[in-house]
Order: C-alpha cells, then structure tokens, then sequence
C-alpha cells in the first residue's frame, strides 16, 4: 500500500505542574486550542481527533473538545498507560496514511494531582500489584541489577538526575523548574533503594496537543515549517511468565530498530531525543536499547557529556520526565511538541543548536508477566 507521508503542522501545550483545582476539560483544551491555531486549519477542516487519557473517566475527548466547539467529527479515545499519547498519535497517522483523513488533532491528558500523591495505582487485578510491587520498586530491581553488573557507582543515578532538572529548569512548561546539585540528589530520601526522590519522576499534571496533516494538505496550513513524520512504531512486550532480564528492555531495543529501519537512519544520526526517563536507571538502559551506548557503556556516554545540551545526542533537553513531569496519556504527545519545535528551532534557553532528526520514545504499563505494556518510538525530521 502507498503510504501518504505525514506532517506535524501545530502544537500546543500548557505549563505542567499541580493543579487538583481544575477538570480535565477546563485544563486541557487551551492545548488543543493552541495546536489548531498555529496550524492554521479552520476546525470543520479537521477530520478526526484522538483524546489520550489514562485516568480522567469516560469520553474525555469529547468533554476537552466541546470546550472549543470540536464536535461531530469523530472523537476517539485512547488508553494505553504511559504509551496512550504516543498511541494515539500513531492511529491518527495511520488513518491519513490510508487515505480516511487529511487533518487530524491529537490531544494528551491526565491530571494526577487528583489521586494525591504516592505512586501510580496499578489493577488490583494484576498478580504482582496485588502483592505489593509498585513501579519504584520494579526500576529500583532494575537499578540494582544494573549496578551489579555494570560495577557502577550508585552516584551515577543521580548525575541523571542533575542533568535532567538543570535541563527542567531552562524549560518554562516544565512541573519541575529548580536545578539540584549532586548533593542534592544523593541526600534525597530514600524511595525504593537504590532509588531517591531525585531519581524518580514526579506526579502532576499536563496537557499537550498537535495538528498533523498530509502532505497535500500542508500547504493548506499557516506552518512555516512543518516536521515529517518519517517513522512510528509501537510494540506491546511479549507474555513471558518466567525470569526476563532487569537491565535491558527488549521492547524498546526492537521498536528502536524498526523505527530506524523504517526512517533510513540509524542511531548515530539522532540529533535530540525525549526518552522515557521515569526513573533514573532507564535512562542510562535506554540509552543502550538506542544504540547511544554499548552494553554497560551508558554511564560513560553520560559522564561525556555527550548527551547534554551541546553534545552529539542530546537526551531529554525539556527535562523529560524527570523534570518535566510525566502525566502518564499527556507524555507522548508532550515529547512530539517538544521535538517538533526542536527541529523548528523554537525552545529558547533549552533549544539544541541545529537539531534536524528527533526522537521520541513513552513505554510502560506494569503489567504481570510483560516486559512492559506498550512502547512507542516516533521519529521526526525537518
């Protein structure tokens, strides 16, 4: 089949933070709003919208978009734990690509403020949450395998850290704006040892949205500079009941590989990277699943500098996760606005100088017996 080639053409997004005060409906649609806007389309011009929302109750997208007077299109709803804004992006692609849409707006949400604070509920369900395993306590196991194997310094976690809130700071829509020193991370509480508070992502709340369209319609647009879509893949873990490895994510390994294969590129040739940084350890495994880094090679990527702002691969300028927040549906589609204004060289203080391939990875989903739920990896250029 011939694929129509797809383009990011607006993005919207509002400051995260905490703000239990607020609906999901009254919080999220200024992004969605935004999105239109720049994009320049008319809102009868759109023909579908994917809402993303893990916890926010039913229709979601219809109560985000009745706001701004978004009705009578298909409105479609995704749930897919920490994939659900990547997911929907993804679907929205693929409905242009086969010729049923030419615009489509995807909106991410979740307000997590709402659930107090702690970690996320799993299902009651689920054999291992009903006997006590949180999402701590399974990247903490990961961290310690880690370690073991690697012989690296537990100090290590919380130079990721640093590196994430110095990022958060310059980021103006980040939940997490106050750089931390190393001390500073090494004598945060403990969480789920060897993890600190520092080395863990906050709850809060966010909202992001964005316009694609098909390139005959991109000229349509008022974009200036519209981003290509040039792969998106998504990827549920596979069952396996037995022992599985604590320290490599073949998921995200596999759905990388794709992603390049489908894009023509390969690692060495990632400019920027949002990459799901939940926790510390993922980061430094993830950049292994990439290829930024060999086996065990991570934390000497990291001790480069090489994924700082300046470096070759830079990995989460806006904060990722860690800083910038990470309101479970609202991530995937934050990390495409961010990468697409990346590339169109509008994030200020927190921009990478000449960026031209992006890319963007959510995974997660604790689920007994999955490696991970769902991962998805997108990549964009300009």
């Amino acid at each position: 089949m011939s694929r129509r080639t797809t383009y990011v053409v607006g993005t919207g997004m509002v400051p995260f933070g905490r703000f239990p005060e607020l609906s999901h409906r009254e919080f999220a649609w200024p992004a969605a709003r935004a999105a239109i806007l720049e994009s320049g389309f008319r809102k009868d011009e759109i023909d579908v919208a994917y809402s993303a929302c893990v916890l926010g109750g039913m229709l979601t997208g219809q109560q985000i978009l009745g706001k701004i007077g978004l009705t009578g299109l298909p409105i479609i709803n995704i749930e897919n734990a920490c994939s659900s804004g990547s997911t929907a992006l993804g679907e929205a692609i693929a409905r242009i690509q086969a010729g049923m849409a030419d615009v489509a707006l995807v909106v991410g949400v979740d307000m997590l403020s709402k659930l107090g604070r702690g970690p996320l509920p799993l299902s009651p369900d689920d054999w291992d949450a009903a006997h006590g395993l949180t999402m701590p306590g399974v990247y903490a196991m990961r961290a310690q395998r880690y370690l073991h194997e690697h012989g690296i310094s537990r100090t290590d976690l919380s130079r990721v850290a640093v590196k994430a809130r110095a990022n958060g700071a310059r980021n103006p829509l980040a939940q997490l704006t106050t750089p931390i020193t190393l001390e500073e991370a090494e004598s945060s509480r403990i969480v789920a040892d060897p993890l600190r508070l520092a080395h863990c992502c906050p709850t809060g709340d966010g909202a992001a949205a964005v316009v694609i369209a098909s390139e005959d319609w991109v000229k349509r647009s008022s974009c200036t500079m519209p981003i290509k879509v040039a792969a998106t893949v998504l990827h549920s873990g596979h069952f396996d009941p037995g022992p599985i490895s604590m320290v490599k994510s073949h998921v995200s390994t596999r759905s990388a590989a794709e992603a390049y294969e489908a894009a023509g590129i390969g690692p060495e040739d990632i400019d920027v990277a949002e990459i799901h940084d939940s926790f510390s350890i993922a980061e430094l495994m993830y950049y292994e699943a990439f290829g930024f880094a060999g086996p065990g090679e991570a934390v000497a990527l990291l001790r480069s500098g090489q994924t700082e702002l300046g470096g070759k691969h830079v990995i989460n300028p806006s904060g990722g996760l860690m800083a910038r927040g990470h309101p479970i549906a609202a991530t995937g589609v934050a990390q495409i606005v961010e990468i697409s204004r990346q590339l169109q060289g509008r994030n200020g203080a927190h921009q990478v100088e000449g960026a031209r391939i992006g890319l963007c990875h959510a995974t997660g989903g604790g689920i007994s017996g999955f490696e991970h739920g769902a991962c998805a990896v997108t990549i964009l250029t300009r």
